[in-house]
C-alpha cells in the first residue's frame, strides 16, 4: 500500500519526470549544457545543481525516483518542506562538488547526471532518524535495520569508488552527498540552525 508523498518530494519527483521527458523530446545537445562537466570550458556553476535533475536513462530514473519516496517521504514528513528542500539541494551540490575534485584528480573529460548524491543524503539521515526502522534490499531480499543497511551502502560505494570496479558510476558523487548530508544534520544539531534536528 503506497503512502501519500509529501508536496515537495512529491515536487521533486515531478521536476525529475518533466526533465526527463524533456530529455527524450529534445535530445541531449542542449542538456549538455545542464549536466554537471569537469572544471574546465564547459563547466558552468549552475550545473552543480541542474546535473541532479537529469538522468542516464529510465532505469537511472526509476531508482532514484524510488529512493526519493522510501526516504524522502518520511524525512520530510519530520522536517518539513523547507527544511527538506535545503537538504536535499546541499546534497546535490556537496555531490557535485566530490565529484568535480574525483574528474580533476583523474583526468576524466566526462559529464555526470543524476539525483542519485541527493538521494544517498537521504539514506543517510533516514539511517540517523529511524536507525532501526527495517529495511529490505531489493536484490537479495534482506532485512536489517536501517542504521546497518546506511552503513553497508556507504561501505560499498567506497569500495567500488577506490577500485573502480563498476565503471560508469559516480560512486564519490554519492560519498560526496552524504557526507554534505551528515555535516548539514551536525550544524542543524549544534543549535546554528535555529531548531534542532
Amino acid at each position: 500500500m503506497f503512502r501519500p508523498i509529501p508536496p515537495t518530494t512529491q515536487s521533486l519527483i515531478g521536476l525529475n519526470v518533466i526533465a526527463f521527458a524533456l530529455q527524450a523530446m529534445f535530445g541531449g545537445q542542449w542538456f549538455a549544457q545542464l549536466a554537471l562537466w569537469p572544471l574546465g570550458s564547459e563547466f558552468w556553476p549552475w550545473q552543480l545543481v541542474t546535473y541532479g535533475f537529469l538522468h542516464g536513462g529510465l532505469m537511472h530514473l526509476l531508482f532514484n525516483m524510488f529512493g526519493l519516496y522510501m526516504f524522502g517521504s518520511d524525512i520530510e514528513a519530520v522536517w518539513g518542506q523547507r527544511r527538506f528542500l535545503t537538504y536535499y539541494l546541499v546534497c546535490i551540490v556537496t555531490a557535485g562538488i566530490a565529484q568535480l575534485t574525483v574528474t580533476w584528480m583523474t583526468g576524466s573529460v566526462y559529464p555526470t547526471v543524476g539525483a542519485s548524491g541527493a538521494v544517498f543524503g537521504l539514506l543517510l539521515a533516514f539511517g540517523m532518524m529511524f536507525p532501526r526502522r527495517t529495511v529490505v534490499l531489493l536484490i537479495p531480499p534482506i532485512p536489517m535495520p536501517a542504521w546497518l543497511f546506511v552503513t553497508l551502502y556507504g561501505c560499498i560505494e567506497l569500495y567500488l569508488g577506490i577500485t573502480g570496479t563498476v565503471s560508469g558510476v559516480a560512486h564519490f558523487a554519492h560519498l560526496g552527498g552524504m557526507v554534505g548530508g551528515y555535516l548539514m544534520i551536525l550544524y542543524w544539531r549544534s543549535g546554528s540552525g535555529r531548531r534542532r534536528f
